[in-house]
């Protein structure tokens, strides 16, 4: 894989002086809208992106060298590193296209922890074909970037600097096939998919799956995206008999306006799983929900003011393990600052707070019920 990727970046290197590159979207972050695809020329592109960053944990032991367990970007501690680093190879034909896209990273160590080792290093791989030759319907399939949220592992396409709680702990990928139709006016967007998982390339061992996912997407203007998607399947073993349904909502309000505003919410729902033949642990579900608002105000024309309000009730601790008596209740804040360098480079700056109803930091004494950070990061795109 080291061998691949070296060769890819010196191939990299001889093209982009020869090839036409994606449009740049560092000097304006905007949220990403993964079930929009531009087309862009036909023939091959090449671009890549480096983002290092710096983060600072108040509230752990010096020794701590991970952030808090439900964070998986930016998540080294006290230490100069790599979120993410990829270089992408995209090929567009009149009904033909194709992503080879491969990582290094803390993003990557992090969010493919549970996948094989020749996985780890693949940000997207996927092929596609154009059903109708009148009709934007499109057959995809391969390892693509979830079309849940608002957010990605692409920072600089964010409006914060690091994730939201419901980003991070709600797929960043997908595997499988998926058809995608968007109309002549490019207002609605429709996305079914049948999936290997949740947020998996390699299914579950003990899962037969597969698992199903949509979404509706409506753009009535340029400064109005609405947005809802779903998941149905399960991410435990079919011996559990646990199907999960999950909903992701969100709104982006003049998303390239001087001030915008981000309103997310996110719902899902496990069953409860067996324990002894067909008796489960109760009737019902387990359910975890998390809203979150994000506002943003241009301070200039390469600057720009955010900040953060969210909330996530994982009671029963479905997606947030925390064993403790009122399971993962947090609430967190940020403001950040960022300032474009020059049109393909981006600093930033965090500060964030998370308050829980239990004591689940670790902190010099023992484990706190609060955290405190400051993350900083410089963002590079070709």
């Amino acid at each position: 894989m080291k061998t691949i990727f070296t060769t890819l970046a010196l191939v990299a290197g001889i093209l982009t002086t020869s090839l036409a590159q994606t449009t740049d979207t560092t000097r304006v972050p905007a949220p990403r809208q993964a079930a929009t695809v531009a087309t862009p020329n036909s023939g091959l592109t090449v671009s890549g992106y480096i983002e290092a960053y710096y983060s600072y944990d108040f509230t752990a032991p010096k020794t701590a060298q991970e952030r808090p367990v439900f964070l998986y970007n930016h998540k080294r501690n006290r230490e100069v590193n790599v979120n993410l680093a990829f270089i992408k190879g995209a090929y567009v034909g009149e009904r033909v296209r194709a992503n080879l896209a491969l990582q290094v990273g803390t993003y990557a160590q992090y969010n493919y922890a549970a996948e094989q080792d020749l996985i780890k290093n693949i940000y997207e791989a996927n092929a596609g074909v154009k059903l109708s030759s009148k009709k934007d319907l499109w057959l995809d399939a391969g390892i693509f970037s979830s079309h849940i949220g608002f957010e990605s592992a692409i920072s600089k396409d964010c409006w914060t600097l690091t994730r939201s709680i419901l980003a991070e702990n709600s797929p960043y990928y997908l595997s499988g096939a998926k058809l995608t139709y968007t109309t002549s006016n490019g207002k609605l967007t429709l996305l079914g998919s049948v999936l290997n998982g949740w947020q998996r390339v390699t299914k579950l061992p003990g899962y037969s799956g597969p698992s199903i996912s949509t979404q509706v997407q409506f753009r009535p203007s340029s400064k109005l995206t609405l947005n809802w998607s779903t998941f149905l399947g399960s991410d435990r073993p079919d011996s559990l008999k646990q199907g999960r349904f999950f909903n992701n909502f969100y709104a982006i309000i003049n998303p390239t306006g001087k001030f915008g505003v981000i309103l997310g919410f996110d719902i899902g729902s496990d069953r409860k799983p067996i324990i002894s033949g067909d008796r489960r642990v109760g009737s019902g579900s387990y359910v975890w929900y998390s809203p979150v608002v994000i506002a943003r105000l241009a301070t200039s024309a390469k600057s720009y003011l955010a900040g953060r309000i969210e909330y996530y009730d994982d009671k029963n601790g479905v997606i947030v393990a925390t064993s403790t008596p009122n399971g993962f209740q947090t609430w967190g804040y940020s403001l950040n600052y960022d300032y474009a360098i020059l049109p393909n480079a981006l600093f930033r700056i965090e500060g964030k707070v998370y308050n829980s109803k239990d004591a689940i930091f670790e902190t010099t004494s023992g484990f706190g019920r609060s955290n405190t950070s400051l993350t900083t990061s410089l963002a590079i795109s070709f």
